[in-house]
């Protein structure tokens, strides 16, 4: 089977190149999943129903996120409710929504995911390879495919992730730095792997902001509005051939895709 996993969706012009492009990517490539991270799709920071409409109605199938899943109180009934759209597993058992979820691929595959967020460099928070370890013992026997996304700051934590769950799972694919890496792998014992899936949003900016601001905050240390930039929109991510009667995945490939019609 084959598995879509797109990077950080950034507000508005991340919306629409998936809105433009996803189609035609999971007719050409009969993929059965698609998962995408989320959690900038509303203005940049957060989600909101509103903002994961487009991309579920596009044909995303699971939506992940990270440090920024609580930004806008909208989307926490949504949390509670829907399946599809997932916190990350290492936050307080209290906090709103779950970690991980199994749902159906479009032939009928059982395909798990799990969100987690890693602690290098980021807010303080329980152990991610701890969180992981307890959701594969719970869905052991349930899935025909595992993917984890893993939102951290650090390059090392995520390739110790990678390694720690090789075998595993299907796949690790990292998310949050907006930058796509060009370390995709199989890693030795099955398990697909890249450090970053890359952002889908406006690559001429700063992460996806507009530049002058975010040069002229870093120059003066002021603080200031970062608005989401609008130019050189890309849908970034891998795509992932995967064997359900194994678990085990068999090939990466990086994509980056530029939008062809003018906002």
């Amino acid at each position: 089977m084959k598995i879509l996993a797109l990077g950080d969706v950034v507000g508005r012009p991340g919306r629409e190149v998936v809105a433009e492009l996803l189609g035609g990517l999971i007719r050409e490539h009969d993929i059965s999943f698609v998962v995408t991270n989320a959690e900038n799709v509303a203005g940049g920071s957060g989600l909101t129903p509103e903002t994961v409409k487009p991309l579920l109605d596009a044909g995303v199938d699971c939506i992940t996120t990270g440090d920024h899943v609580f930004q806008r109180k909208e989307i926490l009934p949504l949390l509670e409710t829907d399946a599809r759209i997932l916190r990350p597993a290492n936050y307080a058992a209290s906090a709103s929504g779950k970690g991980f979820t199994v749902l159906r691929g479009r032939k009928g595959e059982r395909v798990g995911v799990l969100s987690v967020l890693g602690r290098v460099f980021m807010k303080p928070i329980d152990d991610p390879f701890a969180a992981v370890d307890a959701i594969l013992a719970r869905l052991a026997g349930e899935t025909d495919i595992l993917l984890v996304d893993f939102h951290a700051e650090a390059t090392s934590e995520k390739v110790a992730m990678g390694w720690y769950l090789d075998g595993r799972v299907t796949a690790v694919v990292g998310t949050h730095t907006h930058v796509q890496t060009a370390d995709e792998q199989i890693l030795p014992k099955g398990t697909a792997y890249i450090t970053d899936l890359g952002m889908t949003g406006p690559h001429a900016s700063v992460l996806g902001r507009e530049v002058d601001k975010v040069v002229r905050a870093l120059v003066t240390g002021m603080p200031t509005h970062f608005d989401v930039a609008a130019e050189d929109v890309r849908l970034c991510g891998a795509l992932i051939t995967a064997e359900p009667s194994t678990h085990k995945a068999t090939a990466i490939e990086r994509i980056a895709i530029k939008k062809k019609t003018p906002r």
